[in-house]
């Protein structure tokens, strides 16, 4: 993606299923666990880079003995400064006890983190500082080892307020009004509370030590989960240990944030992403299988497991802007859908070049759109193969002709390079505007001037800054004739609000061209009266109910917003022609057939908090305020 934007967080949870002893003995080390973890969450380095958080939890450890452990760094290499940490302490005990380290079970009441159940967490921030107290896991400790709680997700909210007053008529007082302090705080209430009902129904026949081992025993966490999630609105896949050893990881009911989960004699595995399993485990894909949305995946504290509903499902509406860009694309799924994305777009494409495949260059922009590119080639190579069947009877036996049929192939050239991530901070605009404009450098003397149309192919297009400031402005200097931009993704018309940074109206392209379009037919009052409902929709508690910016997109075709989008990332002395290419949404759905959350691209949300967000950022943008919409 040439405009950067936030990505997802992920989280990574292993629950070890036998006693230290076995895996020091079939894998040679007692730091086993550790290990698995620190490879979940580098192979999903791509989810998070603000911070990292570890936690762990030893299970039966004696009364004075620490049995939670928390490690976060907002460092740049925050996953290799926790993980360094503790390979430090690890060796420094060995040296200090080189006889005492010997025992394992003296190992484990004396090295903090080494435990039974393992919870890793990887922040890109979409609110707030960046601090390492809004690093996860987060975590509610309490003398009863049974009522402490650490919480690591992939979520945002939309009802953060509601969930807020919620606490509060619970007689709470909540340190702070964010998503992460409530969801902490909601799921905690509710596990004081299951832990009272079992103290109570045990009190008359047992002493309050029984009643301990007693309620871990049967401490009910999918009633817990059921109450604690049934306010939630948004996308979530949360994961949470207890002080007493109990895990989960909790889907929203729409599968709106993925999480997968693997499972054996030895281990249960949880990640936001399947190739990190795959790469940490060894296994096959097939082994690997998607929490269910509304399920909660419940590890006992004996290591037994099993999926629980929570919430019923609704329609699922998996993100498919994971698949088109956030997820990494060696998952074999996400790899052959990023090339079907590519193929389908091939129509559109040899439309606009006219058929023209001799005159054409073809190239990406690194590094996610090269998948798409794969396929855009191979859907070429396919038109060819058709007009090749047609052309070699019309050559009737012309050895020449035959030979030119047989040897041409689409030309493809490395246009696009990232050249170096400079630092932009100058204050005088136009010397930014000139760094800016070289982030990105090009191979020169391989398009022929004046001749020569350059497809360029890019994963989506969110803001159109890159475009305008960098990309085109390089491309032309090569003096092609047209220059097409391709997107992977439809057009970005409305913010999310389940996990991704992308929360202002003005900050999208296809918006600034839909707004200019109504500036030039003079259809501006329309904007005024969506902005008006909005206004009153809040008022009266209806905006959750209808998305009325669709009314302002319904008046143009996506052929013409797209024909905007190209007047804006054109700047002025740009000398070639410009097009830009989006993918439709019905193309989007058969390239992810499984993942059909749009709201992004159509505006159709999956929860009613993201209809209320939609409408607030557009009177947001309307009265010029540079707050997020939730």
């Amino acid at each position: 993606m040439s405009d950067a934007i936030k990505h997802e967080c992920g989280i990574a949870l292993v629950r070890l299923r036998k006693p230290l002893e076995y895996y020091t003995e079939k894998y040679g080390t007692p730091m086993y666990g550790v290990q698995k973890m620190y490879l979940l969450m580098e192979k999903q380095h791509n989810r998070g880079q603000d911070g990292a958080g570890f936690a762990s939890i030893k299970i039966n450890t004696n009364p004075g003995t620490e049995y939670i452990s928390r490690y976060r760094s907002v460092k740049t290499k925050a996953i290799d400064a926790i993980f360094g940490k503790m390979s430090m302490k690890y060796g420094k005990l060995k040296r200090k006890y080189p006889e005492e380290s010997k025992n394992l079970e003296w190992l484990r009441q004396n090295l903090p983190f080494l435990g039974d159940v393992y919870l890793g967490h990887l922040r890109y921030g979409t609110h707030g500082l960046n601090s390492v107290d809004n690093c996860h896991p987060m975590v509610r400790e309490n003398n009863w080892r049974n009522r402490s709680l650490a919480v690591a997700g992939n979520f945002n909210m939309t009802n953060v307020d509601e969930l807020f007053h919620v606490l509060t008529d619970l007689g709470q007082h909540p340190r702070q009004k964010i998503d992460t302090v409530t969801v902490l705080e909601k799921i905690g209430h509710f596990l004081d509370e299951e832990n009272q009902r079992l103290f109570d129904y045990f009190k008359p026949d047992h002493n309050n030590e029984e009643i301990t081992t007693l309620i871990e025993e049967h401490l009910d966490l999918q009633r817990v989960l059921r109450r604690a999630c049934k306010d939630f609105d948004g996308g979530y896949a949360m994961a949470g240990l207890t002080g007493y050893g109990a895990a989960f990881v909790v889907r929203d009911p729409s599968g709106i944030r993925p999480a997968y989960y693997y499972m054996d004699d030895e281990v249960v595995v949880i990640a936001s992403e399947k190739p990190a399993i795959k790469t940490a485990f060894g296994i096959d894909y097939s082994q690997i299988k998607e929490v269910t949305p509304g399920h909660a995946l419940i590890i006992q504290k004996n290591g037994e497991a099993a999926e629980k509903e929570v919430l019923a499902g609704l329609e699922k509406k998996s993100c498919s802007f994971e698949r088109i860009y956030f997820s990494r694309g060696n998952d074999p799924e996400i790899y052959q859908e990023r090339k079907m994305l590519g193929k389908l777009l091939c129509p559109q494409v040899l439309k606009s070049i006219d058929y023209d495949l001799e005159n054409t260059v073809f190239s990406y922009i690194p590094n996610t759109a090269e998948s798409s590119f794969m396929g855009m080639m191979e859907g070429m190579e396919d038109y060819l193969r058709s007009y090749r069947r047609k052309a070699i009877l019309e050559a009737d036996g012309d050895e020449a002709k035959l030979d030119n049929l047989l040897s041409f192939r689409p030309r493809v050239e490395k246009l696009v390079i990232k050249d170096a991530k400079l630092r932009t901070f100058i204050t005088d605009d136009n010397s930014r505007d000139d760094l800016v404009a070289h982030v990105y450098d090009t191979t020169y003397e391989v398009v022929k001037k004046g001749v020569d149309t350059v497809v360029v192919i890019d994963d989506s297009i969110v803001r159109g800054t890159t475009l305008e400031k960098s990309i085109i402005k390089m491309l032309d200097r090569l003096g092609p004739k047209k220059i097409i931009i391709v997107s992977c993704a439809p057009q970005i018309r409305y913010p999310d609000c389940y996990g991704i940074d992308m929360s202002k109206m003005k900050e999208f392209v296809a918006f600034r061209a839909m707004m200019g379009l109504l500036k030039d037919q003079q259809k501006e009052g329309l904007a005024q009266e969506v902005y008006q409902k909005c206004q009153e929709a809040l008022a009266s508690g209806a905006a959750k109910e209808k998305n009325f910016v669709q009314e302002l997109y319904d008046q143009f075709t996506p052929e013409e917003i797209s024909g905007k989008v190209a007047q804006i990332v054109k700047a002025s002395n740009i000398q070639a022609e410009v097009q830009v290419i989006f993918q439709t949404v019905d193309a989007l759905h058969q390239a992810c057939p499984n993942h059909l959350g749009d709201w992004y691209f159509t505006g159709n949300y999956p929860t009613p908090g993201g209809m209320r967000v939609v409408n607030r950022a557009f009177v947001n943008f309307m009265e010029n305020k540079a707050g997020r919409a939730y």
